[in-house]
């Protein structure tokens, strides 16, 4: 679906006019953060969580702007209104400047990309790679580093790379939180290592209302096999079984897993934003 329109600083501009000039130094050194939401039947899911994230990231990075989150709420409606649009992901751009007046904030709608559907019954295969964020908890524009990554995993015909940290422990995936599973009880990487995922926060709640426990602790790659199942989180691809890490491969899809994904699932189709 082709999007005609955008948004800067809030207001809608024919999607031409969306560019950012080559001289930008800000934009050059990746000193912005952005989020994705996404947006099903016309809402964007979780767009209240997605703001206060992007709040959060400019703030752990120093960069300094003049929007509310009621603001770019605002803008994010306006826009979807103006392209009559039903299905997409909404980009947001926060790019900073030399002060907060010279920060501008880009809003735009793309096609979305879901995962094959074959890969929820399956499952997916991931590498891992020596990866640490420099900024956990901020979503930045600084991405080369995941952005090899992810180059890795495709050459390797994989979904994804997770990340390892110096001393050898998963924390994330690319663009996903990273999960594994022994019974009805999930294991998470420590937060202070890991971008915090408003898919991940929603599907952690829902686990434990349906009587999941939740346990925060370190990853060994070499320990995946002590568990029964690992999965992936993320706004557009909610709950991802994964089959695979490595040379190691999971025997079945286990049970519990199945549940929380149904479960997670008939919340999202309850859920209205």
């Amino acid at each position: 679906m082709e999007f005609k329109y955008f948004s800067r600083n809030g207001k809608i501009l024919p999607i031409k006019e969306a560019v950012v000039p080559l001289a930008n130094i800000e934009y050059q050194y990746g000193f912005g953060v952005y989020e994705s939401i996404r947006v099903a039947g016309g809402t964007p899911y979780f767009m209240a969580d997605h703001v206060e994230r992007l709040m959060g990231s400019a703030t752990e990075i120093g960069l300094a702007h003049a929007f509310k989150a009621a603001q770019v709420e605002q803008a994010i409606l306006e826009l979807l209104e103006r392209n009559a649009v039903e299905s997409c992901n909404v980009k947001i751009l926060l790019i900073g400047g030399k002060g907060a007046e010279d920060a501008s904030l880009e809003i735009l709608c793309l096609n979305p990309l879901y995962p094959d559907p074959k890969l929820y019954r399956d499952g997916v295969h991931c590498i891992t790679y020596p990866y640490e964020r420099p900024f956990p908890h901020a979503k930045t524009l600084s991405m080369l580093g995941s952005y090899l990554a992810y180059t890795a995993a495709k050459i390797a015909d994989a979904y994804d790379a997770l990340l390892l940290n110096r001393d050898g422990y998963i924390t994330e995936g690319t663009r996903t939180n990273f999960f594994c599973l022994k019974g009805k009880t999930l294991y998470s990487p420590p937060e202070e290592q890991i971008l915090l995922g408003v898919t991940r926060r929603h599907v952690l709640a829902v686990a434990r209302e349906k009587g999941f426990t939740v346990e925060i602790t370190n990853i060994k790659c070499s320990d995946i096999s002590h568990y029964e199942g690992a999965f992936l989180t993320s706004s557009s691809s909610k709950i991802v079984p994964v089959r695979s890490v490595d040379a190691f491969s999971f025997k079945d899809q286990p049970a519990a897993l199945k549940e929380l994904m149904r479960t997670f699932d008939e919340f999202l189709a309850e859920h209205k934003g």
